[in-house]
């Protein structure tokens, strides 16, 4: 399966390139949103709420106008109608001459000045005769009709003579009918009979109202009432303008800038407020003008509307709206009109927007006052929800400690806290139980630290922790913390080895739960003991299973430790077993494997523990400490490989030794002796003084060989130096010769016959009896060096890995009697010198082929290198002072202390503290030893402690470390 590119989340993410708002930053912009669009909607709806109420209120404005207009309408027509009905029995409708018809006026006055929106009022007569009274309103109409100022009525008649021809008339009358004057009017000529007001009349004996029309006279707009006379065949009709109507619309405005109109059926404007708009001349004649013509785009619209059945509507004309309203205008019989009202919007709702303003005004102040408040709500919950996302964001990058913090006001964020908490605790002790498990050594303390994480972690009161004890069968408390009521040291345990984990009440009422330890391959190690509270989460089956896995880290890292330990025995117990291995190889050396680990430990314990002084800053931990011990019991391990006859050598001459070569001597010795008894024999023939002669230089001989030989023998302890004297004497009694009569080639072993060979190759045969010093170095003494045991010890070896700067003696093995018997100090020669000194090397090449783990790294240089000097001029690598830490230097003077101080040592005799201190004074004044170090021990008293624990009383003698001490150079020899 293909791994994803990038994973769902990046630890390494830096904030800034995460999407989204931060929580503060969103909760707050929420809040204030929230507000503003509270806001909003308590504005809009009350804009909203109170516009419905101010359009309704306009439309039943406007309806209510409308009414009002039809009511006052009908309250103007009606009792026109009811005068016309008055006049229809008037006797003027019956009357022929015009005296008669004038005598009539005063009543057609007195229902002008009722009633003002009647402007004339007539009678057509069947003849064609015609008689009008107008009331003359105003200056305008004076003037309109050249009447005088005073002039109140004018009274228009038409008659027709006997040949049909008619004479006009206009007379004035002031308001008392005082006539003020009269004047022929020729143009004043029309026949009544042609008019609509007349023809309607002439249909129906009720009264009747005509369409609108223009006046003939006045040019105006108007209509007719008209009715037929009860009581002859005149019609009696009555005008009434519709500019007192455009005036009445004009009244009725809802807004200043509002437009009514009243127009018929066929669109046509019958009234509006500029009446002076609406006709428009024809010829001789006028006519209206529609509503299309009239220019008023938003009464056309409306218009538009009502044709589709629309009373009321709401619309918008060149982006500005407009409330339009279409009502029925029911007051001229026969005649179907409609009131169009139509109200800028602005000026309807102009209050209102302004009022809208103040609430905008008002709820961005409110909103303004509360935005704290919602920036507090929101920082408030947006630094708990930081809080944790920036405590999620350290677990992500592998941060699980927690912070201290504090308590949010909102329930689920604190829960939402405890958990991510709780989490972070949990793993913090999942990460601090595996780092105790990776370092603590110890089994109880890695138990005690285990277990009190493992309480924590699982939320419980206590617990503890007991180990299978197989040889006693019972469990042993090991570790314990909180709350362990009932919990003894130790468990029973039933035979077949397992608990049930099953939970039981303890005395103070919290349950107890018991956990089996096991390691990989099933074996017991101990039981985990749970002590928590009655709760769900814990008496939740999954918790004890979660415990049972988490145990089983537990029970690992104890079985881990164990064979750790186990382990760590066994590795103690073979180096151990090797250094007495070591001590029982030789006699005279037992002991020493044991005696200097010992004073080693001892001293670099107590540098450890100093504070003052040169070594206040030496410290070792657990580890080194360790290290040291087990440097300290393998110092000599390469010992095992040196020769035990150098090794125990107490003498110049002992070597691994072939006894044919003594019992080949046995038998020169019987050859000597059948020799002497044959001579003894003729000896006693011999006159007396020839025999006292020969006596006397018998004796003489034996005398100097008996000296020779104590000499030699002298020579062959190697307890004092050798002078040049002692050495040149040796070399002369090694010139006497003696006769082997006997084959020395025979009864040898393969090697050393192959040696003899070889010595002898290129040599004529030998003859018996062959002559031979008393003392030789001859080629078959000298073991050369092979391929196979030449070790790898000089500087330019390139076999040499390991440092070693030696120098190699030219023959492994020189046996010469005269090379070993003139050794000039001890008994050792330069090949057996080095062969003792290659067990160090072999000590450095057995430790490091071994695996050593990271703590232990050092143990094979600390073991090595105590046969280092100061001055470098030390083995096997001539390291200086500057490269031997304290470990090694403190091994050195051990080593060196002990082997002064032994008392089992074949070549030499046990020397005393103060001779011990003394030797080492001067090893150190020669840079061979560290002169701090030497300095800390004599004064630290540790080499009396030592003594009083391992030296025999004669070498225990009075020291005086003063002296001891001037002995050292003032000038430390430490790097």
């Amino acid at each position: 399966m293909p791994l994803p590119e990038r994973p769902l989340f990046d630890p390494s993410d830096d904030d800034a390139n995460v999407p989204g708002l931060p929580v503060r930053f969103g909760i707050s912009g929420l809040v204030m949103a929230g507000m503003i669009l509270l806001a909003a909607v308590l504005v809009s709806v009350g804009w909203w709420g109170a516009r419905q109420v101010l359009l309704d209120m306009a439309e039943r404005s406007a309806e209510d106008a409308g009414r009002i207009m039809t009511e006052r309408s009908r309250r103007i027509i009606d009792p026109a109608v009811a005068t016309l009905r008055q006049l229809a029995f008037d006797p003027i409708t019956q009357a022929t001459g015009l005296d008669d018809r004038l005598a009539r006026i005063a009543a057609f006055s007195v229902d002008m000045v009722a009633n003002p929106l009647v402007s004339a009022v007539y009678v057509g007569y069947p003849n064609g005769d015609f008689l009008l009274v107008r009331s003359l309103r105003g200056a305008e109409q004076r003037d309109f009709f050249t009447a005088p100022a005073n002039a109140a009525f004018l009274v228009q008649s038409i008659l027709r003579d006997g040949a049909g021809a008619q004479h006009g008339q206009y007379r004035f009358y002031d308001g008392e009918l005082k006539l003020l004057s009269r004047r022929d009017e020729p143009g004043y000529r029309f026949d009544p009979r042609t008019r609509p007001w007349y023809a309607t009349a002439d249909r129906s004996l009720v009264p009747a109202i005509s369409a609108p029309y223009v006046f003939f006279t006045t040019r105006q707009i108007g209509i007719s009432l008209s009715q037929r006379a009860r009581n002859s065949d005149a019609v009696v009709a009555i005008d009434m303008t519709l500019d007192d109507l455009a005036a009445s619309l004009g009244n009725l405005r809802l807004t200043p800038h509002s437009e009514l109109a009243l127009v018929d059926e066929q669109r046509k404007v019958i009234a509006y407020s500029d009446m002076a708009r609406v006709l428009e001349q024809d010829g001789e004649s006028f006519r209206f003008r529609s509503l299309d013509e009239l220019d008023v785009p938003s009464l056309s619209q409306l218009s538009e509307r009502a044709r589709t059945g629309e009373s009321s509507a709401l619309y918008s004309v060149d982006g500005r709206e407009w409330l339009g309203l279409s009502l029925p205008f029911n007051v001229i019989d026969g005649h179907a009109l409609k009131l169009l009202i139509a109200a800028p919007g602005d000026e309807l709702l102009g209050q209102l927007d302004r009022n809208r303003k103040t609430m905008v005004l008002v709820a961005l102040l409110l909103v303004l006052a509360f935005l704290p408040l919602g920036w507090w709500a929101g920082r408030a919950i947006g630094r708990s929800m930081e809080r944790l996302a920036l405590q999620a964001g350290r677990m992500s990058r592998f941060d699980f400690r927690t912070q201290r913090r504090g308590r949010s006001t909102l329930r689920e964020v604190n829960m939402l806290t405890d958990m991510v908490d709780h989490v972070s605790l949990t793993v913090e002790a999942f990460l601090d139980i595996s780092a105790i498990l990776s370092t603590e050594t110890h089994v109880e303390e890695m138990l005690q630290q285990v277990l009190e994480k493992f309480v924590q972690a699982t939320r419980c009161d206590g617990g503890a922790v007991y180990l299978w004890q197989r040889e006693q069968r019972v469990m042993q408390r090991a570790a314990a913390y909180g709350q362990q009521c009932g919990l003894a040291d130790t468990m029973p345990y039933d035979e077949q080895g397992s608990t049930t984990d099953a939970a039981r009440d303890t005395e103070d009422g919290r349950l107890r739960v018991e956990l089996d330890l096991r390691g990989r391959n099933g074996s017991l190690e101990g039981v985990l003991v749970l002590m928590h509270a009655h709760d769900s989460a814990h008496e939740d089956p999954r918790f004890l299973a979660f415990a049972r896995r988490l145990s089983g880290m537990l029970a690992v890292a104890i079985e881990t430790r164990q064979l750790i330990a186990a382990q760590k025995a066994l590795l103690e117990s073979l180096i151990r077993l090797m250094a007495d291995a070591i001590d029982a190889k030789s006699p005279y050396t037992g002991g020493h494997c044991e005696r200097v680990p010992h004073l080693a430990i001892m001293l670099v314990e107590s540098l450890a523990q100093e504070r003052a002084g040169p070594y206040a800053d030496f410290t070792l931990n657990e580890d080194e400490r360790y290290a040291f011990q087990l440097a300290a019991l393998l110092h000599d391990c390469g010992k095992v490989t040196s020769p035990e006859h150098i090794v125990d050598k107490a003498t110049k001459l002992e070597v691994i030794h072939n006894r044919i070569h003594e019992v080949r001597m046995r038998f020169e010795v019987l050859w000597r002796d059948a020799e002497l008894e044959l001579l003894r024999d003729l000896h006693i023939s011999l006159p007396p003084e020839q025999a006292e002669h020969l006596r006397a230089r018998l004796e003489a001989r034996r005398h100097q060989l008996r000296e020779d030989f104590a000499f030699v023998a002298q020579c062959n302890v190697g307890g004092e130096a050798m002078s040049d004297e002692a050495i040149a004497r040796l070399r002369q009694i090694a010139t006497q010769t003696w006769q082997r009569h006997f084959d020395d080639s025979l009864g040898l072993a393969d090697e050393e016959s192959r040696r003899l060979q070889a010595a002898r190759a290129g040599e004529p045969d030998m003859t018996l009896p062959h002559t031979e010093q008393l003392l030789a170095d001859r080629p078959e003494h000298k073991v050369a060096w092979d391929d196979e045991h030449r070790p790898a010890v000089e500087r330019g070896d390139p076999r040499n890995v390991l440092g070693f700067d030696m120098q190699l003696p030219q023959y492994r093995q020189n046996m010469g009697e005269l090379h070993n018997l003139t050794v000039r100090r001890g008994t050792l020669t330069e090949e057996d010198r080095f062969a003792i000194n290659n067990h160090i090397v072999q000590t450095l090449v057995m430790l490091k082929r071994l695996p050593w783990p990271e703590s232990l790294k050092s143990v094979p240089d600390t073991a090595a290198n105590h046969h280092e000097k100061m001055d470098g001029t030390g083995y096997p690598r001539r390291l200086r002072a500057s490269e031997l830490p304290v470990q090694d230097r403190v091994m050195a003077l051990a080593d060196v202390f002990e082997a002064l101080t032994a008392a089992d040592r074949p070549y030499k005799p046990a020397k005393t503290l103060s001779e011990s201190l003394r030797i080492m004074a001067r090893m150190c004044r020669e840079q061979h030893l560290d002169t701090e170090l030497f300095r800390y021990f004599l004064r630290s008293g540790l080499w009396r402690t030592y003594a009083d624990e391992l030296l025999r009383p004669a070498q225990r003698d009075e020291v005086d470390t003063v002296a001891i001490e001037a002995l050292l150079d003032d000038r430390p020899q430490t790097a």
